[in-house]
Order: C-alpha cells, then structure tokens, then sequence
C-alpha cells in the first residue's frame, strides 16, 4: 500500500520550507518562479493532495457553498440544482447539498452544518421560509440567496416568479380556449402567502372575463401525484365535470389527467388540464402537459451567480429578482 505523500514529504524532495511550499499551494505570499516550479514539478511527481480544510484556513477561501433544498426529491427542486451546480462549477465552486424535508428545525440544522464545513456562501430554497432562518443566516454572515415566495418579505436577495400574474395568464388562456368552468386544484398547502397570490390570480382571470368564481371548483393539496389525482377524482365524484383542470404543479397535474381517464373521461377531449412549472415530466407524459413554463434552470444560475458576486464583494445590480414566465401549450389543452 503506498504511503500517504504529506507537505513535508514535498518540502524535503523540493529542498524548500514547509512554508515555501504552503505559499506555492495557497498563492498567498510570492515566491520566485524558479521555486514555484519545484514545488509544483514535486507535487506532480509525488502526487501530493493539499489538506482542503487546512488550505481554506489560511486562504479564507473553501470554494464550498452550501445549498439549502426543501425536498432533494422534487423535480421543482431538481431542475433548479442544475442551474446552481453548472455555474458554480464554472466558477470553481463545489456544493454542499442539505436536505431538510420542509421541516423547520432541519433547516436550522443544516445552516449550522454547512457552516460547520466552512461555506463561503449559501442558497436557500424554502418553501415557507421564516424571520427566524433569515435573522439568523443574517447574524452569521454567510452570502445568502433566497429561492423561497416568503423570503420576498425580507430585505434579502431572492429569485422568483410573479405568481399570480403566472396563476392569471394560464387561466386566461384556457377561457381564451373556449373553458368557462375550470377546477383550481392548488398544490400549495401550508403555505398560505403563495396560495393567496395563485387565487387572487385565478380570481382575476374569472372576473374579468365575466365568470362567476365558484368555491366548489377549487381544492387545496400538495406537489405529489396522489394529491393531484385524489383533488380531481374528489370533484369528479360530487358530480363536477369541468371543462378544464388547472393544477399548480405538473406532478400532481398528471395525477388529475389519469383521475380524469379513471373516472371515464377523455383528455383533452372532455377536459382539459393544465400544470405548472415545466418540469421534465411535462413533456414526458402522453398527452404532454400544456403548463405554465418557470425558467427554473435559470433562477437556479442567476441565484448562484448573485451568491459568487457577494462572496466578491461585487455589487449586486438587483437584490429582488423576478424572472419571466410563459405558457407552454402542448397537447393536453384544446380548444372548445
């Protein structure tokens, strides 16, 4: 088994300090050229790894930030890590991803955790973030942006969507498709300042339009498929037919398209459905899901980005991000 190659190892075979050699790894006081190459020809040759805790203390520096998730399993999540994984990586930055599993204590815990492994700055994605986490995140000193519709009622950085303009151009799109009666299955639940941005949004689009907001047409769940399907077959079953359903969330959306065909119904042909965020599953399932389009890649890069530029110290142009948002029609919306 071959021996672990230490600085003193490099040191003794390049005819230099321990010192010299930490400056060379570190880049943190000059040496000569000459120097420089012997201890990087040395470190080559003998394949010597620096310590990375040991370098980040004297550099300051980890390359390490911390990443935040709700719900690691999410395809909302998912697709948002992407973003946030490829531009760290351009810029040399690894990440440290910390599940909480929507529970508060979890969140405490993880910041604590992160900063124990000497993050040098953070992202947050929360679905109900609270003062608590953020006067605390603010305390410790840690370069945080927000990914959370909470976290807009705080003076911190945040990516997002308007969502109740999103909530209003969807439903206006299928009364523009000739649906006048349109089940409103929100995916939502427990966090109460999202819900009311997607109704408000929903009501909007009904009144001006001409069509009477109807309780009985709306439900309030979660983000899973059983949710979705359980939502739609529960209207179903008290003997609502809708012309359309709008799902805020694309997994639950596809849960509602198969309680419809459960139930003995067609889409699109007897009813409509529609989701929200574009996630792969969207243009996966058959029929593919019209949906409201979140460039969620992109909030994941531009929240990554505002992060490395507070570690920088480089001023950031817009500390309250909003991205814009489409509709996406495919096959699972037609026209009445």
């Amino acid at each position: 088994m071959k021996n672990t190659v230490t600085i003193k190892d490099v040191a003794k075979k390049a005819g230099v300090s321990i010192s010299t050699v930490s400056r060379v790894i570190n880049n943190s006081k000059p040496v000569t050229d000459e120097i420089k190459k012997k201890v990087l020809d040395v470190i080559e040759e003998t394949g010597y790894v620096p310590n990375p805790l040991a370098r980040s203390l004297v550099t300051k520096k980890s390359q390490l930030i911390g990443v935040v998730v709700p719900e690691v399993s999410d395809s909302f999540v998912n697709e948002i890590l992407n973003g946030i994984e490829e531009i760290a990586r351009m810029y040399n930055y690894d990440i440290l991803l910390s599940n909480t599993y929507s529970d508060k204590n979890e969140e405490m815990r993880s910041i604590n955790l992160l900063r124990a492994k000497q993050i040098e700055g953070m992202v947050m994605i929360s679905w109900n973030l609270g003062k608590e986490q953020v006067e605390y995140i603010e305390n410790c000193g840690i370069p945080t942006t927000y990914i959370s519709k909470t976290a807009r009622d705080y003076d911190v950085p945040t990516v997002s969507v308007n969502n109740e303009k999103a909530t209003y151009d969807m439903t206006n799109h299928l009364i523009s498709q000739g649906h006048k009666k349109i089940a409103f299955v929100m995916t939502s639940a427990g966090d109460t300042r999202l819900e009311k941005e997607r109704l408000d949004g929903y009501k909007s689009a009904l009144a001006e339009n001409g069509i009477e907001f109807n309780e009985e047409l709306v439900r309030y769940g979660g983000v899973d498929y059983n949710s979705g399907y359980e939502s739609t077959k529960d209207i179903l079953e008290k003997g609502i037919v809708p012309d359309a359903v709008f799902v805020t969330g694309d997994e639950a959306a596809v849960g509602a398209m198969n309680a419809v065909f459960d139930k003995g119904y067609s889409v699109p042909n007897d009813i409509s459905v529609a989701g929200f965020n574009d996630v792969k599953i969207a243009r996966m399932y058959r029929p593919k899901l019209t949906t409201v389009h979140q460039p969620l890649y992109d909030m994941g890069a531009v929240a990554i980005r505002m992060v490395i530029k507070m570690i920088n110290g480089e001023e950031i142009e817009e500390k309250k991000v909003e991205l814009p948002h489409g509709i996406e029609e495919r096959e699972s919306v037609i026209k009445k």
